[in-house]
């Protein structure tokens, strides 16, 4: 039996990434997004939504780029951290143990720890209430070496535990039940 619950954001669960912003090391920010995702294959494109009263927002809108770091398990207390402390009046970078790296095209630097590091630059804003969602192209991709299947090219991030966001809490990934199309696969 099914009964009527209140109206939210039910989609369940999410990647919970590190968005790294700010355009020189005196001003780097990471702040910790579950409101991210993939709007469009060709050309690459994603989303994140931040409140405007953010210490971010303003270091996004300013330079109009942004990179999502992807997160792991071991990154759980990091990810967690930088998304419940501003960085108005503290460096999360150093306060973390997190590395700033120079990215291939944004201004905005990449987390060294994390395992893929998406590069943004804004494309169009959408003011929605509580949320900005910032709509951007993905202009460059760093992904670890050891995560890539060199056979056959696929990076593997499940191999590094990423993390997930479900109602307030973290998870990992649990167990494989098939890959796409396996549902319709003639069998061997």
């Amino acid at each position: 039996m099914k009964v009527p619950f209140k109206p939210g954001t039910m989609i369940y669960p999410l990647p919970a990434v590190m968005v790294s912003c700010g355009n020189s090391p005196n001003n780097y920010n990471i702040i910790t997004i579950a409101w991210t995702g993939t709007i469009c294959s060709d050309p690459p494109m994603c989303y994140i939504s931040v409140r405007p009263e953010r210490h971010s927002h303003g270091l996004i809108e300013q330079s109009g780029e942004f990179v999502i770091n992807l997160t792991t398990a071991d990154l759980a207390k990091q990810t967690d951290w930088c998304g419940v402390n501003s960085g108005r009046n503290c460096n999360k970078f150093k306060l973390m143990g997190l590395h700033p790296e120079k990215a291939q095209v944004v201004s905005a630097p990449l987390i060294k720890e994390s395992p893929l590091n998406i590069e943004c630059r804004v494309v169009e804003i959408k003011r929605l209430g509580s949320h900005d969602m910032y709509i951007a192209n993905v202009v460059a991709v760093n992904a670890e070496d050891t995560l890539i299947d060199h056979s056959t090219g696929q990076f593997q991030l499940n191999h590094a535990q990423p993390l997930a966001y479900s109602h307030g809490k973290y998870y990992t990934l649990g167990e494989k039940l098939g890959g796409f199309g396996f549902s319709v696969r003639k069998k061997k």
